[in-house]
C-alpha cells in the first residue's frame, strides 16, 4: 500500500486554500493535514505535523514566505517546500531558491501540475514552472558565468549606497551623506537588492563585506 504524503497549504487567501484542499481530496494518496493563513501560522503547523510537503504562498501579511521558508527547514529539514505564488520576478524566485525552497509553481499551473509537484516533492525532487526555469537557466548561462564580481550591474551611485549601507548608515544618513532625498536612497536600496536577488539590507551589508567592496 501507497504511503500517504501528508500535506499543508498555506496561503492568505482562504478561497485560494480552499479550491487547492477541494482539488487534493481526489487524490487517495494525498492528505491535507493542515492549513494556515500566514507564516506564523505555518510554523505552528510545522512543527506539531511535520508534513511531508508544504504548499507556500510567497506574499503574506507579517512573515512572508521566504522568512517562512527558512525557518521552516530550520524546524523540520524533512519537509519539502513548493512554491505557489503569483509572482515570476527574480527578487521572488532566487531568494525563495536559496531560502531552502524544492520547487516554484505559479498560480497560473493547473491542478495537475501541482499534484506532480507534490508527489515529485514527496521523492525530493524539485520542479519549476516554465517561465521560473527560463530565468533560472538565463541566471546560470549568463549572469553567474561573471561570479567573480557579483556587483557587475551596479551603477556607481548604487555601488556608493552599498558601501554606506555595510558600513551600517540609515536611508537617513546615506542621504544626508551623499545630498539626495531619502526617497531617492530606498529607490537606490531596492535596485540594489532586486540586482543582488537578496530580500533586505542586511544580506547585502554581509555580501558587501564578504566580497571586499567595504574594508576596515
Amino acid at each position: 500500500m501507497t504511503a500517504l504524503i501528508r500535506v499543508c497549504i498555506v496561503d492568505d487567501h482562504i478561497v485560494v486554500r480552499q479550491g487547492i484542499q477541494a482539488f487534493l481530496a481526489t487524490r487517495t494518496d494525498i492528505q491535507v493535514v493542515g492549513e494556515a493563513g500566514s507564516g506564523a501560522e505555518a510554523l505552528q503547523l510545522v512543527t506539531t505535523l511535520k508534513p511531508d510537503v508544504l504548499l507556500l504562498d510567497l506574499a503574506m501579511p507579517g512573515l512572508d514566505g521566504v522568512e517562512t521558508t527558512q525557518r521552516v527547514k530550520k524546524i523540520h529539514p524533512q519537509t519539502y517546500i513548493v512554491v505557489l505564488t503569483s509572482y515570476a520576478q527574480d527578487e521572488y524566485i532566487f531568494p525563495a531558491i536559496r531560502a531552502g525552497a524544492l520547487s516554484y509553481l505559479l498560480k497560473e499551473s493547473a491542478g495537475e501540475e501541482i499534484v506532480n509537484a507534490i508527489y515529485k516533492a514527496a521523492r525530493g525532487e524539485a520542479i519549476l514552472h516554465p517561465r521560473v526555469a527560463s530565468r533560472v537557466i538565463q541566471e546560470l548561462q549568463g549572469k553567474r558565468r561573471d561570479a567573480l564580481n557579483p556587483f557587475r550591474e551596479l551603477s556607481e551611485r548604487e555601488l556608493e549606497v552599498l558601501r554606506l549601507i555595510a558600513n551600517g548608515y540609515s536611508n537617513a544618513m546615506i542621504a544626508n551623506h551623499l545630498v539626495i532625498s531619502e526617497g531617492t536612497v530606498k529607490s537606490h536600496v531596492n535596485n540594489i537588492l532586486s540586482k543582488l536577488h537578496l530580500t533586505d539590507r542586511t544580506q547585502a551589508a554581509v555580501l558587501a563585506w564578504r566580497e571586499g567592496i567595504v574594508r576596515k
